[in-house]
């Protein structure tokens, strides 16, 4: 019987495996300790208590929320800049509330012209937060949408003149969904 080409090169891997736990059994038997296979001794190993892998768990845990720390500061560093340079703009806000047309994007390349998630003011699109307002609003400028919620401003768009609002949602469905409401907005500092 006859075997496709692809049975034989499987059948190498498997043979090059094999071959090296082959090695690495022959390897293990030469270790003075032995191994502890009898999982109902008190000797046993137990993963929840060995101090390598605690230690790189914690390390891992710590390297996540340094992470997160490194993107906040990144991002506050960034709007920092942004209000240096729209200085002029932060004097001129609305003090009372004020009518605005809301509707939702997403960040299709459809929508954006591209898909990057990369907004006008360099952060990244993140949902329940960012929002593109007209130009008339300074990047990091904090509005508070009665009903909706209160969110960043992070982004422009072309059609986003004068009383105009767009928020960040993920799926289209959502932003068809959102529909265009007519709602009242307040800056917050």
């Amino acid at each position: 019987m006859r075997f496709p080409k692809g049975i034989h090169i499987i059948q190498t891997i498997f043979g090059v495996i094999f071959f090296f736990i082959g090695v690495s059994s022959v390897h293990a038997d030469s270790i003075d300790t032995p191994l502890l296979l009898d999982q109902s001794s008190s000797d046993a190993y137990d993963f929840r208590n060995d101090p390598f892998l605690l230690e790189w768990t914690l390390r891992m845990e710590n390297t996540e929320d340094s992470d997160t720390k490194t993107i906040h500061s990144i991002e506050n560093e960034l709007l920092d800049r942004w209000k240096e340079k729209q200085a002029d703009l932060w004097d001129n806000l609305p003090t009372e509330p004020f009518k605005v047309n809301v509707s939702a994007y997403t960040a299709a390349a459809d929508e954006c012209g591209k898909d990057d998630g990369v907004t006008a003011s360099g952060l990244k699109v993140t949902e329940k937060r960012t929002i593109a307002c007209p130009p008339n609003f300074p990047f990091g400028t904090k509005i508070r949408i009665n009903g909706v919620g209160e969110y960043r401003c992070e982004d422009r768009g072309g059609a986003i003149k004068g009383n105009r609002i767009d928020i960040y949602v993920e799926t289209k469905k959502e932003a068809f969904t959102f529909g265009r409401q007519h709602l009242l907005a307040e800056v917050v500092h």
